[in-house]
């Protein structure tokens, strides 16, 4: 498990006279975190067309629609006949999610979902394998007789995209499949919105077993919202889920403007603290806000300017750790905001997944406070149920960092982990 951020060697494990810790323990190297997910398994494959082949197989140019697994498995056999592939991406909000995570962390996740039975080589299930970080545990995936989702981009000469959907068996997904040692024994528990928009669908199921199950044992349940129009569709669902299971609310400025009714980032995050123990909150251009709880007796006063938008002084207790609202005696909402790092990239080559990117970043946060509290149970960064190692303020530019770089590159899927940087006197306070 790597640690956000680069520490100094002899003060990698936080200590002090009283809580030293012992080099010859059985803890030390045996220790063992990780964060499982369920998705909807889907590729993303991008062809360069001519709009005769739109027509062809019934395609509205500029568009998204839906395809039958017949017309798109007659599509797909048609662009690797004719070479017209550019490319073929893993996709899905939870496996991005995952992946990026094992990239960061270093370590092992545990993705939860379906994969064809019959794999080719080349084709779209072996891309989707080989485009997914070895570090990401794909054995508890339930094999079924068919093709998982594919997403179609075809560009067309003049620049235009037109996107093809087919869902394939992506959500045959069935409860037999979640493992109850696996959500048990794992850091937090990642779940996306668009497998609560149909109850019909045994992913569905799949899912309510997979948040009982981690509510059970504790573990924190991560969710990331679908799109403004999922939510509009499910919103009432969609709020008793969260209000139930969910300890961290991930969604952009559209998806909560629909679930809260405010357009303020703000404003929407105050009311979703009322259902949610922390929140994070992707604003585009305008760069994240991070919220959550925390003790008011533990706050600790920003160093940063103070800044004032929808709540006055908002980011006044952003040096202060998020807490589960349930272990606070007197709690207090706290929020923090960040612009885009060094102004966004110079040329953005990708929107897709930079959301995903940043709750990488706090789930991998999430995940180093697990670790550290299984190796130094009696630290001081232990002394209440923190949900992260770090504070409001270290997740705010973590996860802007992730970001940054899933916005600078074609794949929303990172390739490497982030060049490494030095703790701040915020993080080495917290190391006393």
């Amino acid at each position: 498990m790597k640690f956000p951020g680069r520490r100094k060697i002899k003060h990698y494990f936080p200590v002090n006279a009283d809580n030293r810790f012992d080099r010859e323990s059985m803890t030390f190297g045996h220790a063992h975190t990780f964060v499982c997910g369920i998705d909807q398994n889907i590729v993303d494959i991008y062809a360069h067309v001519d709009e005769s082949v739109l027509a062809d197989f019934g395609l509205n140019k500029a568009m998204s629609q839906l395809m039958s697994n017949e017309t798109a498995s007659r599509l797909y056999q048609f662009l690797q006949g004719y070479d017209l592939i550019d490319s073929q991406y893993a996709g899905g909000t939870i496996g991005n999610t995952l992946h990026n995570y094992s990239i960061l962390a270093d370590d092992r996740s545990v993705q939860f979902g379906v994969m064809s039975q019959n794999i080719a080589v080349g084709d779209y299930a072996y891309g989707y394998l080989c485009n997914t970080s070895s570090k990401v545990d794909l054995s508890y995936l339930q094999p079924v007789e068919g093709p998982i989702g594919r997403c179609y981009t075809l560009i067309t000469p003049d620049g235009e995209r037109t996107f093809g959907i087919s869902p394939g068996l992506m959500n045959a997904l069935t409860p037999e499949y979640i493992s109850e040692e696996v959500i048990q024994n794992s850091s937090a528990l990642m779940l996306c919105a668009y497998t609560l928009g149909d109850a019909s669908l045994p992913i569905y199921n799949a899912t309510l077993k997979a948040a009982e199950l981690a509510c059970k044992h504790q573990v924190p349940v991560v969710l990331t919202l679908g799109t403004a129009g999922l939510v509009d569709a499910i919103k009432d669902s969609l709020t008793a889920f969260i209000e139930k299971y969910v300890t961290v609310l991930a969604m952009n400025e559209d998806e909560a403007a629909s679930l809260t009714g405010h357009k303020d980032p703000l404003l929407a995050c105050e009311v979703a603290l009322d259902l949610a123990d922390m929140i994070l909150l992707t604003a585009g251009p305008d760069g994240l806000y991070v919220a959550g709880h925390t003790e008011t007796e533990l706050a600790r006063v920003t160093d940063n300017p103070i800044l004032s938008a929808g709540i006055s002084d908002f980011n006044r207790y952003e040096f202060s750790r998020p807490l589960l609202k349930a272990s606070c005696d007197h709690p207090m909402k706290v929020y923090s905001h960040i612009n885009p790092y060094m102004g966004g990239p110079e040329k953005i080559k990708n929107t897709n997944g930079a959301g995903d990117g940043a709750l990488a970043a706090v789930i991998h946060d999430m995940a180093a406070n697990a670790f550290h509290q299984q190796v130094l149970p009696t630290s001081g960064k232990h002394n209440r149920t923190w949900l992260t190692y770090s504070s409001f303020s270290q997740i705010c530019k973590y996860a802007n960092r992730v970001s940054y770089e899933v916005l600078a590159q074609s794949s929303p899927r990172l390739s490497r982990s982030l060049p490494e940087r030095e703790d701040s006197l915020e993080e080495s306070y917290w190391a006393k």
